[in-house]
């Protein structure tokens, strides 16, 4: 099974609101641990057995990616929202067998979970997601911020990257997606069209880097 990687890098991370050499910059080249959160994402997808590597990157800053990723890893201009990014990935993926779509915000995810991914593509599960049981109580609130629900939380996961997909699932998904759709994450897009997505287990490493304060946990982690 040939299985490329694709992480989406395009964001402009102002969330996080990072600055360097008096610019703002792209989260996915933030610093963590000496190296820039995409070059941990690229790393953990090839060190848990992926074969190649595509990144979705802002068009202006593609010189600075391309500086500190690996030689062979593939760029294109990713687009102004996470959907366009993956599709615009996802065309430059070749005739790939499986496609894993990663997140730059969830550097530390350990290569483990990237190789529980492709061990259930390779078992034949047209879509796979990594996950975590939810352990706080978990409510649903109208549009007055009053509970109206409980879920159990027994049925409830936090869903994580990478994703995992036959390549010519996702493809044919994406294509049937409407052009003005921003859905949350790839399973979704595969959910639409009625595909079964199945699960794995995550680790809580690949928390996500959204704020300052993600960014200060991830390099304690790193420190240790």
């Amino acid at each position: 099974m040939h299985a490329v990687g694709i992480v989406a890098a395009a964001g402009s991370g102002l969330r996080l609101g990072a600055v360097l050499a008096g610019r703002a910059t792209p989260k996915a080249l933030v610093p963590l641990g000496g190296r820039p959160l995409v070059a941990w994402a690229v790393a953990t997808l090839l060190d848990g057995g992926v074969d190649e590597v595509v990144v979705a990157v802002p068009a202006a800053e593609r010189a600075e990616f391309a500086a500190v990723l690996p030689a062979g890893t593939r760029l294109v201009d990713g687009g102004a929202t996470r959907t366009a990014s993956v599709r615009a990935a996802l065309a430059g993926a070749g005739e790939a067998d499986a496609v894993l779509v990663h997140d730059a915000a969830r550097p530390l995810t350990p290569p483990a979970v990237v190789a529980r991914v492709l061990a259930a593509l390779a078992a034949g599960v047209p879509a796979v997601v990594p996950v975590l049981p939810v352990v706080d109580t978990t409510v649903v609130v109208d549009g007055d911020g009053t509970v109206t629900a409980a879920p159990d939380r027994a049925t409830l996961r936090r869903v994580q990257t990478p994703q995992g997909f036959d390549r010519a699932v996702l493809a044919a998904a994406y294509a049937a997606l409407d052009d003005t759709a921003e859905l949350t994450d790839d399973a979704a897009v595969v959910r639409a069209v009625g595909i079964p997505v199945a699960t794995v287990a995550g680790d809580e490493r690949c928390a996500k880097v959204t704020v300052a304060h993600d960014l200060a946990l991830a390099e304690l982690q790193v420190a240790r």
